[in-house]
């Protein structure tokens, strides 16, 4: 006790902005149920393992631990207890999906280092001081519990401003319970019911999945009448509709939460432009003689019918399920529990921590205890304190034991905390896509390694890209640029089996006349090589409008794309998702035929040629082109307007990306619908869009490897976000050589000559595979060649694959087979 008082200082009574760790050690993946249970800094309110919590008082020498130890109680009637019923999509919250963990018995002791001297607790005998801490600490939410329910609260409908005092036209409107149709059209699926004015019309053209003819919108734009209710999703179960099956397949489905709250009916708010809640739709509903009794539910709600896309036979096929699979664990092969919509995070992880150059760097050549002694005050909030944390958790196999699920696993929350920081979605609990949070790992890492290309992992994943542009003239320019991943389109027109397709589709026409549907083994999908796909990246495009200085005008040029070193690591993307018919976004059903060793030695660019003539730089004539005023493309507008959009909006939207095209219009748009200038009219100064660019922006694109005119035009095409703006000159690299000649010039920064370079010949070492309709919603698997066989990670699952899905993935990771 005496030891105790004398270091009463360093005993900090924690403050409600303190963040308090107490859920798990942050530098391994101990918690107070681990062997040694939890010890808490009374300073920092850190937490820390038996094996680390010397580490801290070495480094701080903060003596006094709050020491937590939980032990499991013993319940022989846990498999009888009945399961609640959600009424929020969310994991581990009040009205969410409860975890069903049993019960524990937990005790508190105040311990004393060096020694580990240890006072009971609670005790009188304590000083005022540390009792009045400790009890601080052991009632505060802890900073991974205020974490996870700030995501959630963060997707969660908001109830509308509009609806408590929402006015209703007593115009007697009297609604039937069924037999629905769009009053301008004869639309009877997706219809919305205006809770002002009782009107029934059909919804926007692109935004859900049956479609409609944007009467809805039209209908708010002209009235401002605020609210409206999908008919069909109304039930009288307000708690949870549609839920009822869904806590017996939580475990299965492993990616059951998405962007939209659930609830028993889809409420959307016009001028707030959301989903929200209306606490008063039972009597809204009643104004217009909807009684909940005498209604069913005829269609789902949104997150319903993701889940039910989620069920589909591609799950089935990637997750290999009712195979008998051999469960796998040790080292390497360490499960990450799903935290909700993190699976994407953890497929990327998993083939990450299967390549050298994150095992040496993160594992073999960086100690837990050597990174947290670099580390920064707060080892939480340090990149790569977290990246050696979740490296020795996954690779070290402390963690990969066998329980009743199958294995313990880790939960990734301080990786995910720090790496996602102030990114406004991977922070949150929604759906990602994974090539997305590949780039942005790639991003974070750099920051945590700036110039430090011997240490920094990704080094090797880096290539460089050329592409040339030939003119009618017979001259031609060059343009480089460094990437880390290929993208690549499917040519679904090179598919092997199109006799196969054309049997088919002639059956399933046949079948449609008949009113049957094709079972899901029926299907054929087009194969297509992947040879193909990469043929198609360095195959020659056509290039309108280049402005050629050679020929002084205008004309149509031809552009072939190269590759001039290769990487010791090649990630291929394959572009499943494209814009459909209406510009609805849909996924290519399809399979891509991989094998195993690929040759891409053909694909090296060749670079300028001896006698070859390049491109003149700048304009032949001394005469300034006068900036032209701004002018929208037609084609662009009228697309959006039908869509619903504001014409001036549209018009905006296809000014400011340049009418690049109608994707990139409406990206633009949805960033800015909250501008206050939106719906300002048009200004006719050529200059004015250009003096808008951020300076520092441009200067960052710059900083890239990028010439000044192309970050310019890929700012205002993105909209001033620079990660939209890289994204946009790769995939038009084009617009390096049309913006001037200058484009003859290398765009690889000097720091870019560390970039490795060797054969062509690779070997499959990963893929990631994803099912569900689009990138953000649906799940993500990993399948990784571990100790010359083929292991599945599906979050927390590890198991030997039994029926490899090769042809399904989405992203390709292949190793250079060394000379």
């Amino acid at each position: 006790m005496d030891l105790l008082r004398a270091n009463l200082h360093k005993v900090r009574i924690p403050e409600p902005t303190n963040r308090i760790h107490k859920d798990e050690c942050c530098v391994s993946f101990d918690t107070p149920r681990s062997d040694g249970g939890l010890y808490v800094d009374m300073n920092s309110f850190l937490a820390f393992g038996r094996d680390h919590v010397a580490w801290n008082f070495e480094k701080t020498e903060n003596p006094v631990y709050l020491h937590i130890v939980q032990r499991r109680k013993p319940d022989p009637e846990e498999a009888d207890r009945p399961l609640k019923k959600p009424t929020l999509l969310a994991i581990g919250v009040e009205g969410g999906f409860s975890e069903q963990e049993p019960e524990y018995d937990v005790t508190y002791e105040i311990v004393v280092l060096p020694e580990f001297i240890s006072l009971p607790f609670p005790s009188v005998d304590l000083p005022e001081k540390v009792r009045l801490a400790v009890d601080k600490v052991i009632l505060a939410e802890s900073a991974d519990r205020k974490q996870q329910l700030a995501s959630w609260v963060a997707d969660k409908k908001l109830i509308s401003a509009h609806a408590m005092d929402l006015q209703q036209l007593d115009n007697g409107v009297i609604v039937p319970p069924n037999g629905w149709k769009c009053s301008k059209c004869d639309k009877t699926e997706n219809l919305w019911l205006n809770l002002t004015d009782g009107m029934i019309l059909c919804g926007r053209k692109v935004w859900d999945g049956s479609g409609g003819n944007n009467h809805a919108v039209e209908h708010y734009q002209q009235t401002k009448y605020p609210l409206a209710v999908k008919l069909g999703t109304i039930t009288v179960d307000l708690e949870g509709a549609g839920l009822s099956n869904v806590q017996s397949n939580i475990f299965h489905l492993q990616s059951q939460l998405y962007e939209n709250d659930i609830s028993s009916s889809d409420v959307y708010s016009y001028p707030e432009d959301d989903s929200v809640e209306d606490p008063l739709l039972a009597q809204h509903l009643s104004h217009f003689g909807i009684d909940f009794s005498s209604l069913q539910k005829t269609e789902m709600t949104t997150a319903e019918r993701e889940l039910d896309h989620n069920t589909n036979f591609d799950w089935n096929i990637i997750q290999e399920s009712g195979k008998d699979a051999e469960p796998l664990y040790g080292p390497g092969y360490t499960g990450l529990v799903n935290l909700g919509n993190s699976c994407y995070m953890a497929s990327i992880m998993q083939v990450m921590f299967s390549t050298h150059p994150f095992i040496s760097r993160y594992f073999e050549k960086q100690s837990l205890k050597a990174a947290f002694a670099m580390s920064q005050a707060d080892p939480t909030l340090d990149v790569n304190m977290q990246m050696t944390k979740l490296a020795h958790g996954i690779l070290s196999g402390k963690y990969s034991e066998p329980n009743q699920e199958g294995q313990v696993g880790i939960r990734p929350r301080m990786f995910k905390s720090v790496i996602a920081a102030s990114h406004p979605e991977f922070s949150s609990m929604r759906q990602q896509d994974a090539l997305d949070f590949f780039l942005h790992l790639i991003e974070k890492v750099d920051q945590a390694n700036p110039g430090d290309h011997q240490s920094n992992p990704f080094s090797g994943f880096k290539f460089i890209v050329e592409h040339r542009v030939q003119c009618p003239s017979g001259k031609a320019s060059y343009n480089t640029h460094s990437e880390n991943n290929l993208s690549l389109s499917i040519p679904l027109h090179e598919a092997t089996n199109k006799e196969q397709l054309e049997a088919f589709h002639e059956k399933k026409a046949a079948m449609d006349l008949d009113g049957k549907e094709v079972s899901s083994e029926e299907i054929v999908r087009p194969r297509v090589p992947l040879e193909a796909c990469l043929a198609s990246f360095s195959g020659e495009d056509e290039v309108p409008d280049f402005y050629s200085t050679a020929l002084n005008s205008k004309t149509t040029a031809i552009k072939t794309a190269g590759l001039k070193t290769f990487p010791d690591y090649l990630v291929l993307q394959m572009r499943k998702f494209v814009m459909g018919e209406g510009w609805v976004p849909k996924k290519l059903d399809v399979y891509i035929d991989v094998p195993d060793i690929i040759d891409i030695s053909h694909m090296r660019s060749k670079g300028v040629q001896p006698g070859e003539e390049l491109l003149p730089e700048g304009a032949s004539c001394g005469n300034k082109v006068e900036p032209a005023r701004p002018v929208a493309n037609e084609d662009i507008v009228s697309h959006l307007a039908s869509m619903g959009f504001n014409y001036v909006r549209c018009q905006k939207a296809a000014i400011n990306t340049s009418n690049t095209g109608v994707e990139e219009a409406m990206n633009w748009l949805l960033s800015h619908m909250d501008d206050p200038d939106i719906d300002d009219p048009i200004s006719q100064d050529p200059t004015s869009a250009e003096s808008t660019i951020d300076e520092a922006s441009v200067q960052t694109l710059m900083s890239f490897g990028f010439q000044e005119d192309v970050a310019r035009m890929a700012l205002k095409a993105s909209g001033g976000n620079i990660e939209r703006a890289t994204d946009w000159v790769f995939n038009n690299p084009e617009a390096s050589s049309s913006v001037s000649a200058d484009s003859s010039a290398s765009t690889v920064k000097d720091e870019d000559t560390y970039i490795t370079d060797g054969s062509g010949r690779y070997k499959l070492m990963a893929f990631v595979s994803h099912m569900g309709t689009s990138t953000h919603c649906g799940h993500y698997v990993a399948h990784v060649v571990k100790d010359g066989r083929w292991a599945i990670f599906n979050d927390s699952k590890v198991a030997a694959s039994v029926d490899l899905p090769k042809d399904m993935g989405y992203l390709y990771f292949f190793q250079r087979i060394s000379s």
